[in-house]
């Protein structure tokens, strides 16, 4: 018999719509203040007036790194967008930085601790999991599960 991780079929009866989303915001403009891999400072609300890809991954999740050049390319491609990816593990941050090595991405990451996840963030339920952060700080969009630039695309247009 296969096992599903808890994550990931909570994850699928979320998006099944068999178990209700718990709220996963402490408000409708988040605050995130992270260290990023590199040392230096991520501050969300530094970022107003551009559209901001938060971004929970991990190593071991298959969607995860599958969307990852995907993104990585948006962000190069869209001026008026940027991302920060939250690497949502217990890895030390030399194991990350090898994994990135050979997956690299455009934007900053950091780790965050699942045990304790950003305070404006609640943790995900599901890998990957990604809000659209629209200019003036609000959440746009709220995306459990993979996500395309053809989904951001819709939703920063429907944002304008």
């Amino acid at each position: 018999m296969k096992r599903f991780s808890p994550i990931l079929l909570s994850g699928l009866l979320i998006a099944a719509g068999l178990f209700p989303s718990p709220r996963a915001l402490a408000s409708d403009k988040p605050e995130l203040s992270v260290t990023t891999l590199s040392g230096a400072p991520f501050e969300l609300s530094a970022q107003r007036g551009k559209w901001v890809i938060v971004n929970y991954w991990a190593t071991w999740c298959r969607p995860c790194i599958h969307e990852m050049p995907a993104l990585s390319k948006f962000v190069q491609d869209h001026a008026n967008v940027t991302a920060i990816g939250l690497a949502f593990e217990d890895a030390d941050a030399a194991t990350l930085k090898a994994f990135l090595a050979k997956h690299p991405v455009s934007y900053p990451v950091a780790k965050v601790d699942p045990a304790r996840p950003p305070a404006g963030f609640a943790a995900p339920l599901a890998l990957p999991t990604t809000y659209l952060i629209a200019p003036d700080g609000a959440v746009a969009r709220h995306f459990v599960g993979p996500i395309t630039p053809a989904d951001l695309e819709k939703a920063i247009g429907a944002g304008h």
